[in-house]
């Protein structure tokens, strides 16, 4: 996988005169994600559930694809609630299937609603999913102090981990290559290379 997930490339130029990671290139959309929010430690349960229903709607697809259909993510699930997409319905999920605007795989869907009663479950033991989430990091980002042009990193030890209690709570679509990346997404591990404006806030 490259996109976000692993391979983050080396330090560009934009048309902005900023240095950043390579991997946004020159699309507007996934510069201002990079700039504004990959990477960035994120300690909101809502953020949260947002970031893991995206990234295992991503599993196959590029990140971009799911980045330019994120408004409509929010309208179909609504606005990445956990607890009202926990209560969708046979019903819902046949919606679901027809819009156009999100991934129409129905395991991926069935999945999300899944997943969303297996993070309500998380919260209840844990008081936030964030706690839950956070421990598999003692609570500290990890510093991969990535230089330009790094080897592609697909998982850690910790990813890992992280997937195989997610896999035995019975969260899908969740395996440790895309739980890395949501470690990543979600400030867990900080993987700007070192000459990116980012990597320095």
């Amino acid at each position: 996988m490259v996109d976000h997930a692993g391979y983050v490339g080396g330090s560009s130029l934009s048309g902005d005169c900023i240095n950043r990671c390579s991997w946004p290139g020159s699309d507007s959309l996934y510069i201002q994600y990079h700039d504004t929010e990959w990477g960035k430690p994120s300690f909101d349960d809502h953020k949260l559930f947002e970031c893991l229903t995206l990234e295992s709607a991503q599993a196959g697809l590029s990140w971009i694809t799911i980045l330019r259909k994120r408004e409509n993510y929010r309208k179909a699930f609504a606005n990445f609630d956990p607890k009202k997409v926990a209560r969708f319905t046979e019903a819902k999920v046949q919606q679901l299937m027809q819009d156009t605007g999100i991934v129409r795989y129905e395991l991926k869907i069935r999945a999300a609603i899944n997943n969303a009663q297996r993070f309500l479950e998380i919260q209840k033991e844990f008081g936030s999913f964030s706690d839950y989430q956070w421990s598999f990091v003692d609570n500290k980002v990890i510093d991969h102090k990535l230089k330009p042009e790094p080897s592609p990193i697909i998982t850690i030890k910790e990813a890992e981990a992280f997937a195989k209690d997610l896999k035995r709570r019975g969260f899908k679509f969740l395996g440790p290559t895309t739980v890395y990346a949501h470690m990543q997404a979600t400030g867990m591990v900080n993987d700007h290379v070192t000459t990116c404006f980012f990597y320095k806030k």
